[in-house]
C-alpha cells in the first residue's frame, strides 16, 4: 500500500447528490471491484492498481475551516469517491476532524461508508438532528461479499453498526448499491435498524470479471436489477421501513 500525504487546494466540492461533497482522501483501501471511484486514478498519476494507493488530505480541516465560512450552508456527503472510514482514518483522522467542523457550524452531513469505524465518532453525532449514517451493505451472503468486496468489512459488522448507531438516536440508513446476488437476505436482517433503504443497480463495468468468473452473468442482466429492486422495495415496505429505487 503506498500512502502519500498531499495537500489538497479545496475541500468543500460541489456535488451533484448533494450541495457537498468531502472526500478526505483519493483512493480507497477496500478497493471492491465494483467501485465507480476507479475513474480517480486517472487523475492522481499513481501506476499503482486501485486499491494499492491512498493519498491522504492532511490539511482537510485547515481548508475547511476556511471555506465553511464563505460559502452558504447546504449539506455535506462523506464521501463521494472514496470511504471516509477506511483503514486509514484509524491513524489521520483527517474525517473526524471535518465532522467536528461541521457539527461545530451546525451544517447537515451525511456519512456513507462501509467502516464500522464510524462508531469511534458516535458521541459526536448524537444529538446532532441534521446527521444521518449510511452503511453501505451489497449483499445479505458473506461468501458473495468475499467474491466482490474482499477486502471491506464483513456484513456482520456493518449490520451492527447500523444498530448501534439508531440506537443512540442517531439517523440510519442502508445503500443496497450495487445490489449483489442474494440482496434479498437484508430485508431480516436490517428491521429495526435503519430509518430508510436506499437500492441502486449495478451502473458500471468495473467488476463484470467478478460475474464471469462465477459464472453469475444472470445477476447482472437488466431484468434480474428490475425485478429484484421491485421485490426489495416492497418486502422493506411490508417491514414499514421506506425504500427508494434509484434506478
Amino acid at each position: 500500500m503506498i500512502v502519500k500525504e498531499i495537500y489538497a487546494r479545496t475541500i468543500l466540492s460541489k456535488s451533484k447528490v448533494f450541495d457537498y461533497a468531502i472526500n478526505p482522501y483519493v483512493g480507497c483501501q477496500h478497493a471492491c471491484s465494483y467501485c465507480y471511484a476507479r475513474f480517480m486514478r486517472r487523475f492522481t498519476g499513481h501506476r499503482e492498481p486501485w486499491g494499492e494507493f491512498v493519498d491522504v488530505k492532511i490539511n482537510a480541516p485547515d481548508l475547511l475551516r476556511q471555506e465553511i465560512d464563505r460559502k452558504p450552508p447546504g449539506r455535506v456527503w462523506i464521501s463521494g469517491v472514496c470511504d471516509p472510514y477506511q483503514p486509514l482514518e484509524t491513524r489521520y483522522e483527517v474525517t473526524r476532524k471535518c465532522l467536528e467542523i461541521l457539527v461545530e457550524h451546525d451544517w447537515p452531513v451525511t456519512i456513507e461508508t462501509k467502516s464500522a469505524l464510524v462508531l469511534r465518532d458516535k458521541k459526536l453525532l448524537e444529538g446532532v438532528s441534521r446527521i444521518e449514517v449510511g452503511l453501505t451493505v451489497t449483499t445479505g451472503d458473506e461468501g458473495v461479499r468475499q467474491l466482490f468486496e474482499p477486502n471491506a468489512p464483513s456484513i456482520s459488522e456493518r449490520i451492527r453498526a447500523l444498530e448501534d448507531l439508531r440506537l443512540a438516536g442517531i439517523r440510519t440508513y442502508a445503500m443496497i448499491a450495487p445490489m449483489l446476488p442474494k440482496a434479498e437476505e437484508l430485508v431480516a436482517v436490517l428491521r429495526s435498524k435503519v430509518d430508510y433503504v436506499l437500492i441502486d443497480r449495478m451502473n458500471y463495468h468495473y467488476g463484470d470479471w467478478v460475474y464471469r468468473k462465477y459464472k453469475l452473468e444472470d445477476a447482472m442482466s437488466d431484468a434480474f436489477f428490475f425485478q429484484r429492486s421491485k421485490d426489495l422495495a416492497s418486502a422493506f415496505e411490508e417491514q414499514a421501513i421506506s425504500c427508494r429505487v434509484l434506478f
